[in-house]
C-alpha cells in the first residue's frame, strides 16, 4: 500500500481504548474494541463522553499502535466512536488498516461531516466501513443556557452545525448497512424526527428502511418501563426499532465500557 509507514506512523488524540460488548444498535452484544477518538465539532447539552468534546483529552497515539492493540485484543470488531471521527484526517487511514487487518469496522457518528476519500494504488478509494451508525442530533441537543458555554457561543455554534442533510444522505448512500440512532427526551422530538428522516429520504438515490431508524432514551440510567412505554408505542407505530443502551444496563455510566 502507498505511504504504509507513513501512515500507519501517523498520529491521533485517542481518549481511550477498551474491549466491551457492544451496546447500542443492530450489533448489540457483540464483543467489540473501543477506540474513543477525542475531539468534536459539536457540544451537545447531555454528552455522555464530556472529555472527547467538551473537554478533549487523551493522548497522541500512531495509527499502528492502534491496529496492533485491536488486532491483539482476540475481538474482531472495531468501533471507532468520539467525540467526532469524521473530522479526524487520520481516520480513513485508520479504517483501511483496520480492514486489512480483517476486523469489521463501526464508525459512530453524528453525520455532519463527509470526510475525503483516500488515495490508493490504483485509484480513489471510499471509506473502509461495514456499518455506518449515524446519529443526527435534535434541537434537544443544543445547550442553551449550559454554564460550559457562558457566551452563549457554542450554543449557536452547535445548532448551526448539528444537522446537515446532504452529508447525512451522502454517508446513507454509501453504506448499504446503516442506522440511525436518535437521542429523545420527550414525546416532541417525534415530529423532529420524522420532518428529518423525510428530508433525508429525499437526498438519496437509495431508500431508507424504517428498521434503520432507531430511538434511544437519553439519560445515563436505565429507565423504568412507564417512562420508555411512549417510545415503544412509537417504534411499533412506525415500524422503527427502540434502542436500549446496554452498556448502562451492564456497567452503569462508567469510562472504558
Amino acid at each position: 500500500m502507498q505511504h504504509s509507514l507513513e501512515q500507519l506512523g501517523a498520529k491521533v488524540l485517542v481518549s481511550e481504548t477498551f474491549v466491551s460488548l457492544q451496546g447500542e444498535g443492530k450489533l448489540t452484544g457483540v464483543p467489540s474494541w473501543f477506540c474513543r477518538l477525542s475531539g468534536c465539532n459539536l457540544r451537545c447539552a447531555w454528552c455522555d463522553t464530556p472529555y472527547a468534546s467538551w473537554s478533549p483529552e487523551g493522548e497522541m497515539r500512531t495509527l499502528g499502535s492502534l491496529v496492533d492493540e485491536a488486532w491483539a485484543s482476540g475481538v474482531r470488531h472495531a468501533v471507532l466512536t468520539g467525540g467526532e471521527p469524521m473530522i479526524f484526517k487520520q481516520l480513513p487511514a485508520l479504517c483501511a488498516r483496520l480492514r486489512e487487518a480483517g476486523l469489521h469496522i463501526t464508525i459512530e457518528t453524528a453525520g455532519t461531516v463527509y470526510p475525503e476519500p483516500w488515495q490508493a494504488i490504483g485509484g480513489t478509494r471510499p471509506l473502509a466501513c461495514d456499518l455506518m451508525s449515524l446519529s443526527p442530533k435534535l434541537a434537544n441537543s443544543t445547550p442553551t443556557g449550559d454554564p460550559r458555554d457562558p457566551s452563549g457561543a457554542w450554543a449557536e455554534r452547535h445548532e448551526s452545525r448539528r444537522f446537515d442533510p446532504e452529508a447525512l444522505a451522502r454517508l446513507i448512500d454509501d453504506h448499504p448497512d446503516r442506522q440511525l440512532k436518535f437521542v429523545i427526551t420527550s414525546a416532541d422530538d417525534l415530529a423532529e424526527i420524522e420532518t428529518l428522516v423525510e428530508g433525508v429520504r429525499t437526498r438519496l438515490t437509495g431508500a431508507l428502511a424504517p428498521s434503520d431508524v432507531m430511538l434511544m432514551p437519553e439519560g445515563v440510567r436505565v429507565p423504568e418501563p412507564r417512562e420508555i412505554a411512549w417510545v415503544v408505542e412509537a417504534c411499533v407505530e412506525r415500524g422503527w426499532r427502540f434502542c436500549p443502551r446496554v452498556q448502562i444496563q451492564l456497567f452503569g455510566d462508567t469510562r472504558g465500557t
